[in-house]
C-alpha cells in the first residue's frame, strides 16, 4: 500500500492528488447537508412527497446539463487556462448558497428561494465534478495510462469516505444542531477546496497549443473510428470489414482536410472567433466520439436501464420515516452501510471483474438489483415480521448490497470513458456520459412520481405502495432485453 501510494504521488503529484481527493470527498460528504434538506422539506416546509420530489428534481437538474460546463471549460480558456479557473468559479458557486441559506432564515423557509439557491449550489458542484473528471482524463494519458484504474479507484474511495462521514454525522447533526448550523458547517469543505485550488499549478496554453490540441483530437478520432470498427467486427462478425475500412479511410482523409482548414481559421481569427471555431470543432469531435459503438451502445443501455425503472425513493423515504418510524440517526447509519458497500463493490470489481466480459457483468448486476427489490416487497408487505426479521435489518442489508452492485455497473464505464476521451474535449465527453445517466435518473424520478400519483400513494397513505414495488420488480428485468447493445468482446479494461 505504501509503495502504491508513492507511485501515485510520483506519477501525479501530491497537490493534484490532494485536490482531486478533496473534490470527491466533498461530493460524497454532500449527504451530510442533503439529509438535512430532505427533512427540512418534509418537516419544516410540510411538503408532500410529490412536491418534495419536484423541488429536489429541479435543484438537481444542473447535473443533467454537464456537457455545457464541459464544452465551455474545454474551449474557452480563462487567461490561457482551462481547468483551475473554472474550478475556482464552480467552488464559489458551491460555497456561497450554503452561507446565505445558513445566515438567512426567511430564504430557507420559503420553497422558491430555497429551490433557487439549491439549484445554484448544484451548478457549482456539477461544474466542479466536470472539471475534476477532465483533469483525471488528462492525467492518465500516455505513460500514466496504466494508473487509470488506480486513479479512478482512489477517487471513488474518497467519495465513499466522504459519504460515510457525511451520512454518519448527518443523522446525528439533525438531532443536536439547527439546520442553519448544518449549512454553515458544510460550507467549510468548499471553502477548503477553494484554498486548495491554489496548490495546483496549471500551465497556460497559447493559441498554437490549443490548435495543436484540436489537431490531436481529430487524429485521435480517426484512430478511434478504426477501433470502433474493429469492435463492431468482433461483436457482429461482419464480412464487409474491408469495404467499410476503405470508406472509413476516405472519410477520415476528408475530415483531416477540413480539420486542417479549421485550425488555420482558429489561428488567424480574433479571440472571440477563436472561441467560436474552437466550440465548433469540439462539438464536431464530441459528436464523432459519441458515435463510437464502444461509447454510444453502453450509454444507450445505461439510459434505457434507468428510464424503464420507476424511481419511488422519495415515497420510500416517507414510508420509512412515517410508517416504520425510522429516525434520522438510523437512516444516516443506513447510508454509512451503503457507502461501505460501495467501497466493497469497488474493491471486488477491481480485483475480480475488471477483466470479465462487460455484458456478463452487467447482466448479473441487473439480476442482482432485481433480487434486491424483493427486500422492499418483504418490507412493504410486512412479511418480514412473520419470519422474525426486523425492519432495520432489512433496510441495512438492502442498502449495503445495492450500493455494491451499483458499482459493478458503474466502474467499467468510468474507466473506459477516461481512456477514450479525445484530447481537448475530456471534460465534455465525461460530462456527456454522466449527464445521460443523470437525465435518465431524472426521467426515472418523474416516472416514479407519476406511478405514485396514479396509485394514490402519498404521505400517510401507503396502501398501494406494495403494487408500486412489484411494478418496480418486473420493470427491473427490462434492461436485460437490451444487453445486445454492449459489444460482446468489451471488458472493463478495454474495448
Amino acid at each position: 500500500m505504501i509503495e502504491w501510494s508513492k507511485q501515485l504521488k510520483s506519477a501525479f503529484g501530491a497537490s493534484f492528488l490532494w485536490l482531486i481527493c478533496l473534490i470527491y470527498f466533498t461530493q460524497g460528504f454532500r449527504s451530510f447537508v442533503w439529509t438535512a434538506v430532505s427533512y427540512h422539506l418534509k418537516d419544516e416546509l410540510k411538503l408532500s412527497p410529490s412536491a418534495s420530489q419536484f423541488v429536489s428534481t429541479v435543484a438537481f437538474f444542473p447535473w443533467s446539463i454537464k456537457p455545457l460546463y464541459g464544452i465551455i471549460s474545454d474551449c474557452i480558456p480563462i487567461r490561457g487556462r482551462r481547468r483551475i479557473p473554472y474550478l475556482i468559479i464552480s467552488t464559489v458557486f458551491s460555497l456561497v448558497p450554503w452561507i446565505i441559506l445558513g445566515l438567512n432564515a426567511s430564504l430557507r423557509s420559503s420553497k422558491l428561494p430555497l429551490m433557487i439557491f439549491l439549484t445554484v449550489q448544484n451548478i457549482g458542484s456539477a461544474m466542479a465534478d466536470v472539471v475534476a473528471d477532465a483533469m483525471i482524463a488528462e492525467a492518465v494519458r500516455s505513460e500514466r495510462a496504466s494508473f487509470a484504474g488506480d486513479l479512478q479507484s482512489i477517487c471513488m474511495m474518497s467519495s465513499a469516505m466522504g459519504g460515510i462521514f457525511g451520512s454518519l454525522l448527518g443523522g446525528y447533526a439533525l438531532s443536536y444542531l439547527h439546520i442553519n448550523a448544518i449549512f454553515l458547517l458544510f460550507a467549510i469543505l468548499p471553502a477548503l477546496q477553494l484554498v486548495s485550488c491554489g496548490l495546483v499549478k496549471e500551465s497556460p496554453m497559447n493559441t498554437k497549443d490549443f490548435s495543436e490540441d484540436l489537431s490531436l483530437t481529430s487524429s485521435h478520432m480517426s484512430n478511434e473510428d478504426g477501433n470502433a470498427e474493429n469492435v463492431d467486427h468482433l461483436s457482429n462478425g461482419s464480412s464487409k470489414t474491408s469495404i467499410s475500412r476503405r470508406k472509413k479511410g476516405k472519410k477520415n482523409r476528408k475530415k483531416a482536410i477540413i480539420s486542417n482548414k479549421s485550425r488555420k481559421e482558429v489561428k488567424n481569427k480574433s479571440l472571440g472567433l477563436q472561441w467560436f471555431f474552437s466550440l465548433k470543432l469540439a462539438s464536431h469531435s464530441l459528436f464523432d466520439a459519441f458515435k463510437q459503438p464502444i461509447i454510444l451502445r453502453p450509454m444507450a443501455w445505461f439510459f434505457l436501464a434507468l428510464i424503464t425503472f420507476p424511481n419511488i425513493s422519495t415515497v420510500m423515504f416517507y414510508y420509512q420515516t412515517e410508517f416504520l418510524n425510522l429516525d434520522a440517526s438510523f437512516l444516516g447509519n443506513v447510508r454509512v452501510v451503503g457507502w461501505l458497500g460501495l467501497m466493497l463493490g469497488t474493491s471486488v470489481y477491481n480485483k475480480f471483474l475488471k477483466r470479465k466480459k462487460l455484458q456478463t457483468t452487467l447482466m448479473w448486476a441487473q439480476i442482482g438489483i432485481s433480487m434486491l427489490i424483493l427486500i422492499d416487497v418483504l418490507l412493504v408487505s410486512r412479511a418480514n415480521i412473520a419470519y422474525g426479521i426486523s425492519d432495520k435489518m432489512l433496510v441495512l442489508c438492502g442498502s449495503a448490497v445495492a450500493y455494491a452492485i451499483d458499482q459493478f455497473k458503474f466502474m467499467p464505464f468510468l474507466i473506459l470513458s477516461g481512456q477514450l476521451c479525445p484530447p481537448g474535449i475530456e471534460g465534455t465527453l465525461f460530462a456527456l456520459f454522466m449527464s445521460i445517466n443523470n437525465l435518465g435518473a431524472t426521467v426515472s424520478s418523474f416516472v416514479g412520481a407519476w406511478l405514485a400519483s396514479n396509485l394514490n400513494i402519498s404521505s400517510g397513505s401507503f396502501d398501494n405502495l406494495l403494487i408500486g414495488v412489484v411494478i418496480q420488480f418486473f420493470s427491473s428485468f427490462i434492461p436485460l432485453a437490451f444487453l445486445f447493445l454492449i459489444p460482446k468482446e468489451a471488458t472493463g479494461l478495454s474495448a
